[in-house]
């Protein structure tokens, strides 16, 4: 029987599900890589630079591609940028996308959320996100591009969050240079609320609390971070979601977005992730890899600024860690 906090999640996680299901807009007949702003009454006059930069709230650098590209149309023409607008004129852009360069593998892919300018995925652990020198393939990416040629999608892809190999959760991936360039921001300016689960040894005392310490690299090795004084400033949310004999079920909300910021202040204070081989408490009996999942994003969508609020369904392993633990 499903331990009394796991049905709890199970319950919200359809809630959220059907919310977001009945509140999505898809933009149906929009393309992913065009933006389209009409001039009404209170602009007549502006100028189209003044439009781009700051209706349509595109980048300089954007736009200057668009431009070498010529894919800036007003009433599907080619004007100058310094032209005055009349109400009614179409402003279009029309992103041209490169093409990935990662391979396609038959890996399982579970999206839990998509839009025009938007794909996100509840990751499975033990995959690592994208290629690097020691995982040249079979990755999150080389997925992503087979479910592409699957669905007759086309856009590059661009990781807008990460997440470690072990870890599970949701990840964001942008369709085009603006969403990623308007997610980015958010991320900077923190307007993106990233909350995660973990499993902890040890009983925590206190319910709540905030940890404020700065990370760095250790001197020993490339990968290995610690609390450093002269580490960049790090700062994690904690409560206390349900007590067990030896372990701690916490949510865990993220103020920076640090290299192993979780795993490394956990430690820190003396409760490490059960089953971090790098910083904290291993027992392959309880679980195969660190107890933490990503489980909701709430953010505001690129092109609507609209609220988003998803919730990715915990896996079965910490599902089973929970009811181990609880017994």
């Amino acid at each position: 029987m499903y331990h009394r906090y796991v049905i709890k999640l199970l319950m919200e996680f359809y809630y959220y599900r059907i919310l977001t299901e009945l509140g999505d807009e898809m933009n149906d007949g929009i393309d992913s890589n065009t933006l389209i702003f009409k001039i009404e009454d209170e602009d007549i006059g502006i100028k189209l630079k003044e439009v781009l930069y700051g209706k349509m709230k595109l980048s300089g650098r954007l736009i200057r591609k668009l431009k070498k590209n010529k894919t800036i149309f007003v009433n599907d023409n080619n004007i100058s940028l310094s032209s005055k607008l009349r109400r009614g004129d179409i402003v279009k852009a029309i992103m041209v996308d490169e093409a990935n360069k990662f391979e396609a593998q038959d890996i399982p892919i579970t999206v839990v959320y998509e839009d025009v300018d938007i794909l996100i995925i509840n990751k499975q652990p033990n995959i690592v996100v994208h290629p690097t020198k020691n995982y040249k393939d079979n990755t999150i990416a080389n997925g992503l591009v087979n479910h592409l040629l699957k669905t007759g999608e086309d856009f590059k892809i661009r990781f807008i969050n990460r997440l470690d190999r072990d870890t599970s959760g949701l990840l964001m991936v942008a369709k085009n240079p603006f969403a990623q360039q308007e997610l980015s921001n958010q991320m900077h300016n923190n307007m993106v609320e990233k909350k995660y689960l973990a499993v902890v040894k040890g009983r925590m005392e206190n319910s709540f609390g905030t940890i404020d310490e700065p990370i760095g690299l250790s001197e020993d090795d490339s990968i290995h971070r610690k609390v450093i004084e002269s580490g960049q400033k790090s700062i994690t949310h904690y409560e206390v979601i349900d007590r067990y004999e030896e372990a701690t079920l916490v949510r865990l909300t993220l103020e920076t977005g640090r290299t192993h910021q979780i795993r490394v202040h956990m430690k820190h204070i003396g409760h490490p992730l059960i089953g971090d081989g790098l910083y904290g408490y291993l027992d392959e009996k309880l679980i195969g890899r660190q107890a933490l999942h990503a489980e909701t994003l709430k953010f505001f969508q690129p092109r609507t600024g609209k609220e988003r609020f998803i919730r990715a369904e915990i896996p079965e392993d910490v599902k089973k860690l929970i009811e181990k633990l609880s017994r």
